[in-house]
Order: structure tokens, then C-alpha cells, then sequence
């Protein structure tokens, strides 16, 4: 492998448990602002929600980092990205009478990219 290619290789190797990782330290060092993609339909706290789905950002990343455990990580990721989904969808109703621009642009903007992620974890999953 040449050094281009190597470099290629980690970069997306880490990607997904670097970026699980920092969303996942977010939920507990800021929890506010993902209060607002709880859908008030769910029982229980905003908090417990967000600090559960915090958890589960940390467990999964640290499943991906390991080659051992990688395959179940993506699993677990495909799962979760799945799961995450109605909060895009709360984002966008919470934001409907939000300006167009920038803000409706993002919350719209937000449920196609959850399908790469999901896309991302099935191929790891299958150990592509």
C-alpha cells in the first residue's frame, strides 16, 4: 500500500468513530442544544434522552475503533443513525416557522445525510 493510500485508509478508518466520539462528548458537555431534537411524543426528560443517546454515540465509536469489534460497530452504528432519524425529522418540525434561510435549509438539509451515514455503517457491517 503506498503512502497515499494508506493515509486514505486511516483517515476513513477513523472518521466515523472520531466523529461518534465528539458528538457523543457534546451530549454531555452541551446538552442543551439537543434537547430540541427530542420528539415530545417520547416518554421521559429531554436530559435522559440526550444523555442516553450520548451513551450510545460513545459505545458505538469505541466499537468502530477497535478492529476486534468493528463489524458489531457497524451494526451498531446502522442501528443508531436509524434510530436518530425522528429527531432530523423533530429538528424540521420544531424550525417550520424558523426562517428559510440558513435555518429550515439545515433542518431539511440534515435527513438526506443521514443516508451516506447509514450507508457508511452497512459497509462496515459487511466488513467492505
Amino acid at each position: 500500500m503506498n503512502t497515499e493510500s494508506g493515509k486514505k485508509a486511516t483517515v476513513a478508518y477513523w472518521a466515523m468513530p472520531a466523529a461518534l466520539a465528539g458528538m457523543g462528548v457534546l451530549h454531555f458537555a452541551k446538552p442543551e442544544p439537543f434537547y430540541g431534537l427530542i420528539p415530545p411524543e417520547l416518554p421521559g426528560t429531554k436530559k435522559a434522552w440526550t444523555y442516553g443517546s450520548g451513551v450510545a454515540e460513545l459505545a458505538v465509536a469505541g466499537l468502530l475503533a477497535s478492529p476486534r469489534t468493528r463489524r458489531a460497530g457497524g451494526t451498531a452504528a446502522l442501528v443508531l443513525f436509524i434510530g436518530v432519524f425522528p429527531g432530523n425529522l423533530q429538528m424540521v418540525r420544531a424550525w417550520r416557522r424558523k426562517p428559510v434561510w440558513p435555518w429550515q435549509a439545515i433542518a431539511w438539509g440534515r435527513l438526506p445525510l443521514q443516508i451516506p451515514m447509514i450507508m457508511a455503517a452497512d459497509r462496515i457491517r459487511r466488513g467492505a
